[in-house]
């Protein structure tokens, strides 16, 4: 199917692919709400790395980062050779993250996916939170590793878990 193929946007119906489970006050992280339940934004404390996704010239591309909380936002470090950073600073940007290599099917544990999106702005974190971050990478792709750093401030939250 080819573009000019496409149905009209009135025409088509969202539908729901999975649960979006409420986070707290307004269905933003980290602001209580689930008894007995890790917060979604807690849940990346658990994994050090996830994949931060919009679009650069028009077209959709994802990136590795490392990424810390650090009240209530989601910072994340990233290398700047490839201008990922850049063509965040000031859009709207999903970050996501989840414990799908931690776990081997059947050992009994469940797996969970998080995704947040909201605004990103390049920022340049204090000394304790670089800390946060631990080592960097010596490279990527070959080329030496030149930090840069964003802070997502989620507004919108979905999370995922496959129960075993």
């Amino acid at each position: 199917m080819s573009f000019d193929e496409l149905p009209a946007p009135d025409a088509i119906r969202p539908t729901a692919t999975g649960t979006v489970e409420p986070t707290g006050q307004g269905g933003r992280p980290g602001q209580g709400g689930r008894p007995g339940k890790t917060e979604p934004i807690e849940l990346l404390r658990q994994v050090p790395y996830g994949r931060l996704a919009t679009s650069m010239r028009a077209l959709p591309f994802l990136a590795v980062a490392r990424h810390i909380v650090s009240d209530g936002h989601i910072l994340l470090r990233m290398h700047s050779g490839f201008g990922h950073h850049e063509a965040c600073d000031g859009g709207v940007v999903a970050y996501g993250a989840d414990n799908y290599n931690g776990s081997v099917l059947g050992d009994g544990r469940d797996l969970w996916s998080v995704q947040f999106t909201g605004p990103a702005e390049i920022v340049f974190p204090c000394p304790e939170q670089e800390e946060l971050f631990g080592e960097a990478p010596a490279a990527v792709n070959g080329e030496p590793y030149a930090p840069a750093y964003l802070r997502v401030d989620p507004h919108f939250v979905t999370e995922y878990r496959l129960n075993f």
